[in-house]
């Protein structure tokens, strides 16, 4: 059994979803490994505070190759200025590839925090949206919401590490939090990104847990 955190560290589980899973709509390479090793986190009660996110994209998202006429999925477009890879269509609302992995109890989560449904902005991070229209972050409020309840630490983990994960992390470094990776219950889109997503946490000051799942 893990050992419990202070009441002062969160754990957010990031985009545990279907369709990012193996045979998914965008899957995880072995996205489908830290299903278990995160149910079990949960179920422990070592976290005070847990806090879930939820990719929730609105048909036609501007992400989405299918709403740019001859794009195909992972090629890369400017969008409001800023590189934006285009993905297949993936965590369409209300869709079963949208819900919370039904293999793990969230019972113990205290918030789901539902993220891309702005139609023109995508949105990796737990704490703020990818650039808009007005060249602007919106945050999405986590942040102060953590702050609000003591959080001055929160771990990591969920899909993808070399997207969702690493930019909610660098964010979180960037809101004034600690930062950790528990790598094992990560996974990545591709893994040729691990050693860059490596090197990109460890410049935003986060750190990498080499925690085995418990």
């Amino acid at each position: 059994m893990p050992t419990p955190h202070p009441p002062t560290t969160a754990l957010l589980v990031i985009d545990l979803q279907p369709d990012f899973m193996p045979g998914g709509a965008l899957p995880c390479h072995e996205g489908d490994a830290i299903v278990p090793g995160i149910a079990d986190l949960l179920a422990s009660r070592a976290y005070r505070t847990v806090v879930a996110t939820q990719d929730w994209h609105p048909r036609g998202h501007a992400s989405f190759a299918s709403s740019h006429a001859g794009r195909q999925p992972f090629e890369t477009i400017e969008l409001h200025g800023h590189p934006q890879v285009l993905w297949p269509d993936h965590c369409v609302q209300g869709t079963p590839g949208a819900a919370l992995d039904p293999r793990v109890d969230w019972s113990p989560v205290d918030l789901v925090l539902r993220k891309g449904t702005r139609p023109q902005v995508d949105s990796y991070s737990a704490f703020r949206e990818n650039v808009g229209p007005d060249g602007r972050r919106p945050p999405t409020g986590l942040a102060g919401w953590l702050r609000e309840r003591g959080i001055e630490e929160v771990h990591l983990c969920g899909l993808a590490r070399d997207y969702c994960v690493l930019w909610s992390a660098q964010d979180a470094i960037e809101a004034g939090l600690r930062a950790s990776v528990l790598w094992e219950l990560t996974r990545p889109v591709t893994p040729e990104g691990d050693a860059p997503t490596r090197a990109a946490l460890g410049a935003a000051g986060a750190s990498v847990e080499q925690v085995s799942p418990p």
